[in-house]
């Protein structure tokens, strides 16, 4: 199986994985005794595939939650962690060295802690503490286990009674849109691919849902193999507006709508088209589809895994390797001996 048909596998497979992550969070009961202290914050810490659903719960539950939530992507935790923080620390393999070092630094400050992971360093120290952990399957790119282990930072909320319920439904129902849908968004993004495979993709998006564009862009990063970037409005009105002084014609700007942003953010989306159009060599409207947050992030996240699939199909790479990402950890671990 060549590189470009396990990636097509994986992204086949992407409600599936939605199902998994219900079903293992179905089981995830947590040691009561572990959580004695008030919690008074809340850190994801996470990078690369582990860390972007994180970013996406954290838009979900930005209208929601009623504690402060931060997002760790970094060797050392803020320096408010204490025993009231509670640390969700996310690693697929259980080695990424970033992660790791963030789960000592909880430690040392007396955070409840709870882990995600698939097995390696991470497991053991989580065991050899005491600590809860959600297992995730073995054997896959952490990019590719996303729709499995976002989901379990959800029911670690709800076991410790932070958040009720009603998230579970939502996945659920956005399962059933994306197996729905699996043709037409598949049709949709080799369209898209053709148009832009030659450009740099520019993805822009409302705030609310800036977690989508993120993945997007790491997708098109890692399976792709092409440089992209992303920004949310408003704030890119402030500056990168200006930056399209000139013509970009080997740019392609995506704009991804959700169909219920505000007046204020389309009023926004409408001027800047106007201004970009006639500066990149292409501006495309995507919308997504679906009633609730997760069924519309999800179909946009759907979306963009197989674009980036297909584009690399078109460019002749291989979607699965990272070669360069293992070469960086080799050479940083020969020099930390």
């Amino acid at each position: 199986m060549t590189g470009y048909q396990e990636m097509k596998f994986y992204v086949q497979n992407f409600p599936n994985y939605l199902g998994k992550g219900l079903e293992i969070g179905h089981n995830i009961k947590l040691k009561k005794s572990n959580y004695a202290n008030p919690i008074k914050n809340i850190v994801l810490t996470g990078l690369g595939g582990s860390g972007i659903g994180a970013e996406l719960v954290h838009n979900y539950l930005e209208d929601i939650l009623h504690l402060p939530l931060s997002i760790n992507k970094n060797y050392h935790l803020p320096k408010f962690v204490n025993n009231n923080t509670l640390v969700i620390v996310n690693s697929y393999s259980g080695d990424t060295e970033e992660t790791l070092q963030a789960f000592h630094e909880a430690k040392e400050k007396k955070a409840m802690i709870v882990c995600i992971t698939s097995g390696g360093t991470l497991k053991q120290l989580a065991e050899n503490s005491d600590f809860d952990i959600a297992i995730l399957p073995e054997g896959m790119p952490p990019r590719v286990c996303v729709p499995t282990s976002f989901s379990q930072i959800l029911f670690i909320l709800k076991e410790l009674e932070l958040i009720d319920n009603s998230f579970i439904s939502e996945i659920e129902h956005a399962k059933i849109l994306l197996e729905k849908e699996s043709s037409n968004i598949q049709l949709e993004a080799q369209a898209i691919a053709k148009k832009i495979y030659k450009t740099t993709p520019i993805l822009y998006s409302n705030q609310d849902i800036d977690s989508v564009i993120t993945r997007w862009r790491q997708q098109l990063n890692e399976n792709s193999k092409i440089l992209a970037w992303e920004r949310a409005f408003p704030e890119m009105n402030h500056n990168e507006l200006v930056g399209w002084k000139d013509n970009h014609k080997d740019f392609s700007v995506l704009f991804l709508h959700t169909g219920v942003e505000s007046q204020l953010i389309k009023n926004r989306f409408e001027i800047c088209k106007e201004v970009i159009k006639e500066k990149a060599f292409l501006v495309l409207d995507i919308f997504a589809k679906g009633n609730s947050f997760f069924s519309r992030a999800l179909y946009l996240i759907y979306l963009g895994d197989w674009l980036s699939v297909y584009l690399a199909e078109l460019r002749g790479v291989d979607a699965v390797e990272v070669e360069v990402i293992n070469y960086l950890k080799e050479t940083l671990a020969k020099r930390a001996d």
